[in-house]
């Protein structure tokens, strides 16, 4: 329905899709696992399904969107593909989530940036530049945190509270939004980033393990 709504050139159905889609990916998890569903189909794999459906609700959708309404100049066309090809790597990495509830790498939210390139109306430049930051931050393992990341949670929680809550009346009213609302909701993302990189770079294992891979240097020897 999404896709629908961008070839239709409706920009607020697309991102009411995709919430709903980010909604359901926000309890799958729980509801598979109260349910008990891998006893009654031990053959299926739900974490290979929710990264299927992930990539195309996180990426491919947010990409159809970003080339449909202009958002990158066609000559800057090729970050589109590096950011699919960038993301299905981030989603199949074996550590792209780690056992305490980090993400490793930049964690694929191209549907947020593009809602917000889409609201805050970056020149097309501009747009392509932040995604090709983002997309060499996919390969750089820097954990970042999520809602199951024990340290901060209580704060991280309250703080994606807020954000959804944002969100959802930014989505709203997007045809006429409040821009102050728009900038001063991405005090969030500065919260997340902040966060994210004070616990990596206070965790002296991590930033060997860091450093590990992007260069081969014994760890001896840090």
């Amino acid at each position: 329905m999404a896709v629908e709504a961008i070839y239709r050139g409706e920009a607020q159905p697309v991102f009411i899709w995709l919430a709903l889609a980010a909604l359901i990916d926000a309890t799958d998890g729980t509801l598979a696992r109260r349910f008990d569903v891998k006893s009654w189909v031990p053959q299926f794999d739900g974490c290979l399904l929710d990264n299927i459906i992930d990539f195309l609700t996180y990426t491919f959708i947010p990409v159809v969107f970003a080339y449909r309404f202009e958002l990158i100049p066609p000559f800057a066309l090729p970050v589109l593909a590096l950011v699919l090809f960038a993301s299905a790597y981030g989603f199949c990495i074996t550590t792209a989530k780690t056992d305490d509830g980090y993400f490793t790498g930049f964690p694929n939210y191209w549907n947020v940036m593009i809602f917000y390139f889409y609201l805050l109306e970056f020149p097309p430049l501009i747009n392509a530049l932040i995604m090709f930051i983002f997309v060499i931050l996919v390969f750089v393992p820097i954990r970042y945190i999520s809602a199951s990341t024990e340290k901060l949670r209580a704060i991280t929680v309250v703080v994606m509270v807020l954000f959804g809550v944002a969100l959802i009346i930014m989505g709203a009213t997007m045809n006429d939004v409040d821009k102050r609302l728009v900038v001063g909701s991405l005090a969030a993302a500065v919260y997340y980033f902040a966060a994210s990189f004070y616990l990596h770079f206070t965790d002296k294992n991590e930033i060997v393990n860091t450093l590990k891979q992007i260069i081969p240097i014994p760890a001896d020897d840090i």
